[in-house]
């Protein structure tokens, strides 16, 4: 199973990988080589984001960069043609033949794809091809229709990067009647909800696709002289306002394109916040031990070359907690109806990032040390700001901590990670009045919120794990007579 294609002796084409957990599209950020540049079998050509991470594409064969298919910023189906190579040394005499029609016939890319049974593959790999043939070209195409095609491609491509295009009606022949109107899942959605029926919408995409732009012109009448023959382009710039009228200056409203994970977060809160039963329950305490165990360590040689940080100990003493309170970390599985119990822990840290919040995990944190633990966070930390996060490591988690307390935040009521059993916030650490050993005194304090599905845990399980976190960072010493 590969992702690369054979366009001629001299040509091949690397397809964008489904890069894990059956995703169907992906966003081009950056390229890391040029039309060109010689490129080498497992050499990375370029960074693509799904809608669970960024991710770099490694290309599986050597040869001299011939094209790039999409622009930064471009989101590509899985499937799609992204770079040809040209995998001929020296190109023998071939290298002599102009490769305009090459560069410029967009066809492969813009085609639709939508293969069946498709299976998650790792980086690097894709779909298998279809093993129905491309029907044979009969002639050259004529210089209009060529147009017309590349045109075309450029309308699709311009949906794909969630930008408004000018719609070119395709020509009649690459229209293929179908009983069920061709449209992807997004489209349909969107039909939908503005109760367009799809049959009865004028496809103008290439191979007869209905776009976002056929169906938000059915939606909206066309006034008059815009349907007139004589200004085709009418339609297109009645739908395409709204969005230019967001890149003027002073503009009272900005439209942003929810994709990537961004998009991934949106489904996922809803998902979980309308399917899990949430009850949150919350805690104020004294960490003024705990912040003194933080001074201690960063000077403790052992600790040497690791982050130590109120975040290390809380996260230890979460652990402790599951080890106390096993039932805690469990899943619901709704097809079985069953209570699925984790006898491991894979403790997930949410994470502010420039494309949104994620939440990698610490596999198996329950067998680390703490300077295991302390390196395992400051690897994760670094990773996800760097935008590297990759999607198995946010897979798998089972409960999860927000830290909420870096934005000077007290508390909140946090939203599961889907899958998990609970989730604890942190709250700012503040130096605030305390009644200590019988007198008031300034003391380090902070709020922590424990969030959990209430199909998992009663309250009395849900307080035990909550009162045991508080009760260690109170007492830091309960890590050792505990653990």
């Amino acid at each position: 199973m590969t992702t690369m294609t054979e366009t001629s002796a001299r040509f091949r084409e690397f397809k964008m990988p489904d890069v894990g957990e059956g995703l169907t599209e992906a966003e081009i950020l950056k390229w890391y080589v040029q039309p060109g540049d010689t490129v080498t079998d497992g050499q990375v050509v370029c960074e693509v984001e799904t809608a669970k991470a960024a991710v770099e594409l490694p290309i599986p064969f050597d040869g001299v960069v011939h094209e790039l298919r999409f622009p930064e910023g471009t989101t590509v189906d899985v499937g799609q043609v992204i770079i040809a190579v040209d995998v001929v040394p020296g190109g023998g005499e071939a290298a002599a033949e102009p490769v305009a029609p090459a560069v410029a016939e967009p066809e492969p890319a813009a085609e639709p794809e939508a293969p069946k049974g498709r299976q998650p593959v790792l980086v690097g790999y894709g779909v298998a091809e279809s093993s129905t043939k491309r029907r044979a070209r009969k002639g050259t195409e004529p210089p209009a229709a060529a147009a017309a095609a590349a045109a075309a491609a450029a309308a699709i491509q311009g949906e794909l990067n969630g930008h408004t295009t000018t719609a070119v009606p395709a020509p009649a022949a690459t229209v293929v009647p179908e009983s069920r109107p061709l449209a992807k899942p997004p489209v349909r959605k969107l039909a939908k909800d503005l109760g367009i029926d799809l049959a009865t919408v004028t496809p103008t995409g290439p191979g007869g696709i209905i776009t976002r732009e056929d169906v938000h012109a059915a939606a909206t009448p066309v006034p008059a002289p815009a349907a007139a023959p004589a200004a085709p382009a009418a339609a297109p710039e009645a739908v395409a306002v709204p969005v230019a009228a967001a890149l003027v200056p002073g503009a009272r409203e900005t439209r942003i394109p929810v994709k990537g994970v961004r998009k991934a977060i949106a489904q996922a809160m809803v998902g979980s916040a309308f399917t899990a039963p949430h009850v949150t329950e919350f805690v104020t305490v004294d960490v003024t031990r705990t912040m003194k165990l933080v001074a201690e360590l960063k000077e403790d040689k052992d600790m040497a070359g690791v982050r130590v940080n109120p975040l290390l100990i809380i996260a230890k003493a979460l652990l402790v907690a599951i080890k106390r309170n096993p039932e805690v970390n469990a899943a619901w599985d709704e097809a079985n109806q069953e209570i699925v119990q984790k006898h491991y822990v894979n403790l997930g840290i949410a994470a502010a990032t420039p494309r949104g919040l994620i939440v990698p995990n610490i596999k198996d944190a329950h067998d680390k040390t703490l300077p295991q633990l302390a390196a395992a966070l400051g690897e994760l930390v670094s990773t996800a700001r760097e935008g590297k996060t990759s999607p198995a490591a946010m897979a798998g988690g089972t409960v999860t901590i927000t830290n909420v307390g870096v934005f000077g935040v007290d508390t909140g009521t946090p939203i599961l990670n889907p899958g998990e059993s609970a989730i604890l916030a942190v709250g700012a650490i503040k130096l605030q009045p305390w009644v200590h050993k019988g007198k008031v005194k300034p003391r380090q304090v902070t709020t922590l919120a424990l969030s959990f599905d209430h199909r998992l845990v009663d309250g009395e399980l849900g307080s035990k794990v909550l009162a045991d976190v508080a009760a260690i960072l109170e007492q830091p010493k309960r890590l050792i007579t505990w653990a």
